[in-house]
């Protein structure tokens, strides 16, 4: 199975799709384990408290938006979060508006 290749090396290949026809359980799990190991801590931490509180809840294309949100790069994907930088189209959707309510709370707790 190919690495992805974006700006910086992965280590978790993303989903192919006949992986992604597989268990919706185990697309899930697969998916809540690379929300969680990004590698940049502070979006390590925002998109596994997501993860937690809303990836067993999410649908099909709900879960597709998520998976798009894991590809982009992490230093973008924060400074969209942080409002320094608008948000692409292609992110700009309501699964990213809940991620970025997860930066928003009053009191956040993170699984650290």
């Amino acid at each position: 199975m190919p690495l992805v290749r974006t700006r910086s090396a992965r280590y978790i290949p993303a989903m192919t799709e006949p992986e992604k026809a597989g268990s919706k359980e185990a697309r899930r799990k697969r998916l809540f384990f690379r929300a969680q190991r990004r590698g940049f801590k502070e979006v390590d931490l925002i998109f596994g408290a997501f993860a937690e509180a809303h990836l067993a809840a999410l649908s099909g294309a709900e879960l597709d938006a998520f998976e798009a949100l894991l590809e982009a790069p992490d230093q973008e994907v924060y400074a969209w979060l942080q409002g320094h930088a608008p948000v692409p189209a292609i992110y700009d959707n309501t699964v990213f508006a809940r991620l970025k309510g997860v930066c928003q709370r009053k009191s956040p707790t993170w699984n650290v």
